[in-house]
């Protein structure tokens, strides 16, 4: 049966990269995704690729060179900001957060696009950081500065901020930065169940390919140019993977699906 659910998030014949004075820098041009509620979806791709401007364009901090990126069917360059603070939430890499503010006033910070002009905190915020906490599992962190957490728990916290701001679009830039593999793996696979409980629809970058083509129901996959997009079992069929990296160094292995060292 076919899906006919309204995307959350659409481009049409878009193109990303950089206009400089009377030059364009294009990075990829002709993508045409449809996001839907309750994907995890993943965008891999090279370093240098340009998977943070095509987040950023998704998200209406960068402009398009051409082409369109609707969110809800509505061009998002004519969403204003606190509508789209409502529909969509974003955790860039190395995003400034003050590290003296414990994890509770943290992810309080979702609920600003709702509260009133002082930041008083209404019952429905708190229920939502509440809630938030939950999901996320960090309820008995919520009272410690952020200063005093490890890497994989300040992502967690990020996270819980995101949902708590209640959008149904999340987008994140390589959530797993820093982290050893046990954590890599595990915020993955906290975002695959955060969209089966939540219904949310998550995009994230990253270079954990391996992990991606497991646990993502769709890839955005980033080629010189170009941009792939379906589902990890599709991509697969068409021997996309394999054109990531040169193969002088690594091969892709489609019977395990997985990148290995070529002896």
């Amino acid at each position: 049966m076919k899906d006919t659910a309204t995307p959350i998030l659409k481009t049409e014949a878009l193109s990303i990269g950089y206009q400089k004075k009377a030059q364009q820098q294009l990075i990829a041009a002709g993508i045409d995704i449809e996001i839907k509620a309750g994907e995890l979806v993943a965008v891999i791709g090279v370093n240098g690729i340009g998977k943070s401007t095509f987040l950023r364009t998704l998200s209406g901090i960068q402009q398009p060179l051409a082409g369109k990126v609707l969110c809800n069917n509505i061009e998002i360059g004519k969403i204003d900001a606190l509508e789209l603070a409502s529909l969509i939430s974003l955790v860039l890499t190395e995003q400034p957060v003050s590290r003296n503010l414990s994890v509770f006033e943290l992810v309080a910070l979702g609920r600003q696009p709702y509260t009133n002009w002082i930041g008083k905190l209404g019952k429905n915020d708190l229920r939502q950081i509440i809630s938030s906490l939950k999901l996320v599992n960090i309820e008995s962190l919520q009272d410690r500065k952020c200063y005093e957490l490890s890497d994989g728990q300040m992502q967690k916290v990020l996270i819980a901020r995101a949902i708590a701001q209640d959008t149904p679009l999340i987008i994140l830039d390589e959530p797993t930065t820093h982290l050893d593999l046990y954590h890599k793996a595990y915020v993955l696979k906290l975002l695959k169940d955060l969209t089966r409980k939540t219904k949310k629809a998550i995009v994230f970058a990253s270079h954990e390919i391996n992990l991606a083509i497991q646990l993502c129901d769709k890839i955005i996959l980033m080629q010189p140019g170009k941009v792939k997009f379906g589902p990890p079992e599709e991509l697969l069929k068409s021997s996309s993977f394999s054109e990531i990296f040169p193969s002088d160094i690594i091969s892709f292995d489609p019977e395990t699906a997985s990148f290995r060292i070529k002896s």
